[in-house]
C-alpha cells in the first residue's frame, strides 16, 4: 500500500490508495484501450475501422474526398443505374465509399473467388501479362486476397511512369492516384488486420501479409531514394509523393498498444495478503514472461528476421513495464511495496524473466536495459536499508521485552532435551536472518551491506539484553522460577553463538562486541548458581587454618563432597556450559586453597615439617584435580597451581627454591611478589635476606607458558 503524500494531487495515500495509483496508472497519456497485435488467452480485441487507420496515415492515405473525383465521371455504362443505386446503399460508409467513384466492371473469368485457396503474392510486380483494372483488384482486396499487393504495386509505377513521361494532365493523374491509394487503403486495412492477431491467422496467410510489409517497406526505400535523385534534376512531378506509407511503423505501433492492454488489463482476484501493487507486477511480470515466449516459439519462425518480430514485443513490453515502475516510483511507497519494487527491479525481472530459459536467448541480444535508472534504483535501496533496519530494531526490541516480562510473571522456561529452553534466541537469529534474506533476494551486494549493518544492530541487542538479564539477576531472587530461568537465558547463549557462526562467520571472527555481551551474560549467570554454593564451602576452607593445617585430607574430602551433592542442581545447563561451570568451581577450590596458604598464620621451623604439608598440599591437590576433571572440567592450566606451592615449600636450598619460583611466574604471570612472600612465610628456618633474594627472582621475566587466565589476580594479600 502506499504511504503518505504523493507527488500528483488527489492521489493522497489513503483506504483503496494502491487502488487509486493503479487507477491512475491507466489515465497515462496512451493508457487507452486499443486493438490487440497477439490474440493472446483472456484478450478481446476489435480492429479498428478504416476511419481509425486513416488518422494514424500519411498523405499517401487521403481520403475520398481530397483526391477522387465526382462520382459521375466514373459510372459504368453498362449497369442499370437502379441496381448500382441498390448495390451503393448496402455498402457501409468508410473506405468502400472511395470506391463508388470506380467503374463497376465485369469479374474477370476465371477470377477465383473467396472460398478459393490463396497463393503467394509474385515476387515482381511486372508481367507480360495485362495489369487487373482497378475493379478486379477492388473486388479481390475486399474478399482478402493479398495476390493482389503485386499487381496493385505495378499500377503506382504505371502511374508514376506516365506522370515522368508527361503525357497526361495533371487533373488525370490525380484521378488515377485517388484510386491507387484508395486501393492501398484497402491493401494496408488487410495485411495490418492479419499482423494484429497473428495467433489467430493461417501459417499462409500470415507469411502473405508479412511478404507484403516487407516489400512495401522496401519500395519506401527505393522511392525515397528516387525522389531524391529527382529533387537534384530539373522539373516537378504532377503527383504528390505518397510514400514513406511506413506500415512497418504502424504495425510497431500497434504492438506497443497491445503490449500497453495486455498489461493494463485488471490482474485476477488478489491471493489472500497480497497488496494491490503485488498483485499488478505479478500480472504484468506473468503476462510479459507468457507473451514473449509465445512470440519466440510461435512467431519468430514466420517473421522475416528484417522485421525482427522479438525485438518489435520485447521492447514494447519492456518500456510499458518501466512507465508502470517509474509512475509508482513517484509515490511514497510503505516498507512493503519498496522492497517489492526493488525486487522486481533488481531480481524477478532480469531473472526470472529476461533470462528465463526460453527468452535469455533472444532478450540478451535486444539488450532491455533496467526497469529504472541507477539513480532511482539507489535511492530505494538507501530507504529500503533504512526501512529494514527500523524493522529489526523494532521486532528485537519487542521480543526482548515480551521476554522480560515472562521472568518477572515468574513463567517457568520450557524444557527441551532435559534442558531449560528459551526460544529469544531463536526469535532475534530468525529477525536477523529475515532482513539479511530480504535484501539478499534484491541483490547479493545489498546483502553484503545489511549484513554489516544488522550485526551491529544485534551487538547493540545483545548489551541490552545483558542488561535486562542484570536486572532481573537483582530483583527477581525470591520467585519460585528463579534459577530455572537464569538456567535458560544461559542456555541462550549457545543458540546465540552457534546461530552467529553458522550463518555469519567462522568462531575466529566473530567480534568482541558480539561475544562480550554473551560472556558477561554467562558469567553473572554462573555466579548467580554458585553463589549459595560457595557461601557453603567458605567455613569449610576456614577450617584450614583455624586447625593449623591439622588434618587437611578429611576438611577436602568434606568439601568436595559438598560440591558433589549440588552438582546435580545445573544438569539443566547444556552440557558445555555444565563442564564450564565445573571448570569455575574448580578455580574457586585452588584459589580458595592458596588463600588459607598464604594468611600468614602457619609458619613451620624445621625441613620435616615443611615436607609433610607439602605432601599434604600434593594430596589435596591430586583430589581436587582428579574430582574437577572427572565431572568436566577441562581447566588443565590449574594443574600446576598446587603442586609447584608444594615444591616451593619442600625445598630447602635457596637456589632450588629460585629455579622453582622463576618456573612458576611463567605458568603463572599475575603471581606477584606479594604472593611469594606469603608462601615463603611458612618456611620459619629461611632468614630475611634469602626471602629477598628469592623474590628478586620475579624481576626476570621470561614469557614462556605465559596463561592468560587470572589466578593470583583474584587472591588479595593482606
Amino acid at each position: 500500500m502506499l504511504c503518505g503524500d504523493p507527488q500528483e494531487p488527489g492521489l493522497r495515500s489513503e483506504p483503496g490508495g494502491m487502488l487509486k495509483m493503479m487507477t491512475f496508472f491507466q489515465g497515462l497519456p496512451g493508457q487507452q484501450s486499443v486493438p490487440g497485435v497477439l490474440d493472446f488467452p483472456g484478450s478481446s480485441q476489435k480492429l479498428p475501422s478504416s476511419s481509425e487507420l486513416e488518422s494514424e496515415a500519411s498523405m499517401s492515405e487521403a481520403s475520398s474526398e481530397d483526391l477522387v473525383p465526382p462520382l459521375e465521371a466514373q459510372a459504368a455504362p453498362d449497369r442499370d443505374g437502379e441496381e448500382a443505386t441498390k448495390k451503393k446503399k448496402k455498402r457501409p460508409k468508410g473506405l468502400a465509399n472511395m470506391f463508388s467513384v470506380f467503374t463497376k466492371g465485369r469479374k474477370k473469368k476465371g477470377q477465383p473467388s473467396s472460398a478459393e485457396p490463396e497463393g503467394h503474392p509474385e515476387s515482381h510486380p511486372e508481367s507480360s501479362h495485362p495489369l487487373p483494372t482497378v475493379e478486379e483488384l477492388k473486388a479481390d482486396l475486399e474478399r482478402g486476397r493479398l495476390e493482389a499487393a503485386q499487381p496493385l504495386l505495378a499500377l503506382e509505377r504505371e502511374l508514376q511512369a506516365a506522370a515522368a513521361a508527361g503525357g497526361e494532365s495533371a487533373e488525370e493523374l490525380v484521378r488515377r492516384q485517388s484510386k491507387v491509394e484508395a486501393l492501398y487503403v484497402l491493401l494496408r486495412d488487410q495485411v495490418l488486420g492479419v499482423l494484429r492477431r497473428p495467433l489467430d491467422a493461417a501459417p499462409e496467410r500470415l507469411r502473405q501479409a508479412l511478404a507484403v510489409l516487407v516489400e512495401q517497406e522496401r519500395e519506401d526505400r527505393r522511392a525515397a531514394a528516387a525522389e531524391a535523385q529527382a529533387a537534384a534534376g530539373p522539373g516537378a512531378s504532377a503527383l504528390v509523393s505518397a510514400r514513406p506509407r511506413r506500415w512497418l511503423q504502424l504495425w510497431r505501433r500497434a504492438v506497443a498498444q497491445v503490449a500497453e492492454e495486455r498489461l493494463c488489463a485488471r490482474p485476477a482476484a488478489a491471493a489472500e495478503g497480497r497488496s494491490e501493487a503485488e498483485r499488478v507486477f505479478l500480472h504484468m511480470g506473468r503476462t510479459m514472461k507468457e507473451d514473449l515466449e509465445a512470440v519466440v516459439e510461435r512467431l519468430k519462425p514466420l517473421f522475416p528476421a528484417e522485421v525482427d518480430v522479438v525485438a518489435a514485443y520485447a521492447e514494447s513490453y519492456h518500456e510499458h513495464f518501466a512507465a508502470q515502475l517509474a509512475a509508482m516510483a513517484q509515490f511514497e511507497l510503505c516498507e512493503r511495496d519498496t522492497y517489492m519494487l526493488l525486487v522486481w527491479v533488481q531480481n524477478l525481472y532480469p531473472n526470472d524473466i529476461i533470462n528465463s530459459p526460453k527468452l535469455a536467448g533472444e532478450l540478451q541480444r535486444v539488450q532491455l536495459g533496467s526497469l529504472l535508472p541507477p539513480r532511482q534504483i539507489r535511492l530505494l535501496e538507501a530507504t529500503f536499508l533504512s526501512n529494514e533496519v527500523a524493522s529489526v530494531k523494532e521486532l528485537m526490541a519487542r521480543a526482548l521485552e515480551l521476554e522480560s516480562q515472562r521472568w518477572a510473571r515468574d513463567e517457568a522456561p520450557q524444557k527441551l532435551d532435559g534442558h531449560c529452553h528459551s526460544e529469544l534466541a531463536i526469535d532475534i537469529i530468525q529477525i536477523i536472518s529475515q532482513g539479511q534474506v530480504k535484501a539478499e533476494s534484491i541483490t547479493p551486494d545489498l546483502g553484503v551491506q545489511i549484513k554489516q549493518v544488522l550485526l551491529l544492530e544485534l551487538a547493540a541487542f545483545l548489551r541490552s539484553y545483558q542488561r535486562a538479564f542484570d536486572e532481573f539477576l537483582e530483583r527477581c531472587r525470591q520467585l519460585r522460577n528463579y534459577r530455572a530461568n537464569v538456567i535458560a537465558n544461559i542456555n541462550n547463549c549457545l543458540s546465540f553463538r552457534t546461530s552467529m557462526e553458522q550463518q555469519w562467520q567462522t568462531p575466529q571472527d566473530l567480534p568482541s562486541h558480539l561475544l562480550g555481551p554473551l560472556s558477561e551474560l554467562k558469567s553473572h549467570g554462573f555466579d548467580t548458581l554458585l553463589q549459595r554454593l560457595f557461601g557453603d564451602l567458605k567455613p569449610l576452607f576456614k577450617r584450614f587454618t583455624q586447625t593449623r593445617w591439622v588434618a587437611p585430607a578429611q576438611t577436602l574430602e568434606e568439601i568436595i563432597s559438598t560440591v558433589a551433592e549440588r552438582l546435580p542442581e545445573f544438569s539443566e545447563l547444556h552440557d558445555c556450559f555444565r563442564e564450564e561451570l565445573v571448570e569455575v568451581i574448580h578455580l574457586h577450590l585452588v584459589k580458595e586453597y592458596v588463600i588459607r596458604l598464604s594468611k600468614r598464620s602457619l609458619v613451620l621451623k624445621t625441613a620435616e615439617q615443611q615436607q609433610q604439608l607439602a605432601e599434604h598440599i600434593l594430596a589435596n591437590a591430586d583430589a581436587i584435580q582428579r574430582f574437577c576433571s572427572q565431572n568436566g572440567s577441562s581447566a588443565t592450566w590449574l594443574h600446576h597451581a598446587l603442586p609447584k606451592l608444594a615444591e616451593i615449600i619442600r625445598l630447602q636450598d635457596p637456589s632450588a627454591i629460585k629455579i622453582e619460583v622463576a618456573t612458576y611466574a611463567t605458568w603463572y604471570p599475575d603471581f606477584s611478589k606479594g604472593h611469594l612472600s606469603a608462601i615463603l612465610a611458612i618456611k620459619g628456618n629461611l632468614s630475611s635476606s634469602e626471602a629477598k633474594s628469592i623474590r628478586s627472582i620475579l624481576d626476570v621475566s621470561t614469557g614462556m607458558h605465559r596463561s592468560s587466565k587470572p589466578l593470583f589476580s583474584l587472591i588479595k594479600i593482606g
